[in-house]
């Protein structure tokens, strides 16, 4: 393997892990402080108490994204480096049109569309690899 193929490997792994550290961390702020995370969100808490709800729910399910992109191997992890780009862009899409519809603080809702973004673009550079191909898609078992 020459040299700049080596570092573009590495910086593919290295866009997969730091998109896993994101996600774990992310993940378990919404499921360990929900009431903390909805008020930075700009969420009245007291007023809406299903946003804690919601809110837990998008722990668990970010903690679960961010597991496999850092535990797994094989197929498993060629289909969650796949989805990713999907899982992320659609993100960044529901956190700017929660803003464009005044659901969320116009602040709230461009800090999560820049971090959805910036998840899209570490997802889509960690899928730009090997790992990632294959014949198989991930919707199809």
């Amino acid at each position: 393997m020459t040299r700049v193929a080596t570092k573009i490997s590495r910086s593919r792994t290295g866009a997969r892990y730091v998109l896993a550290a994101v996600r774990l961390f992310n993940g378990t702020a919404a499921l360990a402080a929900p009431q903390q995370l909805g008020k930075r969100l700009g969420v009245d808490v007291e007023a809406n108490p299903a946003a804690v709800y919601v809110l837990r729910l998008f722990g668990v399910r970010t903690i679960y994204v961010g597991a496999e992109l850092a535990l797994a191997g094989g197929p498993h992890l060629r289909d969650a480096l796949r989805a990713a780009p999907a899982i992320h862009a659609s993100d960044a899409l529901a956190a700017a049109a929660a803003g464009a519809a005044g659901q969320l603080p116009k602040r709230s809702a461009r800090l999560g569309t820049a971090i959805s973004s910036l998840n899209f673009l570490l997802a889509v550079l960690a899928a730009s690899g090997p790992e990632a191909r294959g014949k198989r898609r991930p919707w199809k078992r």
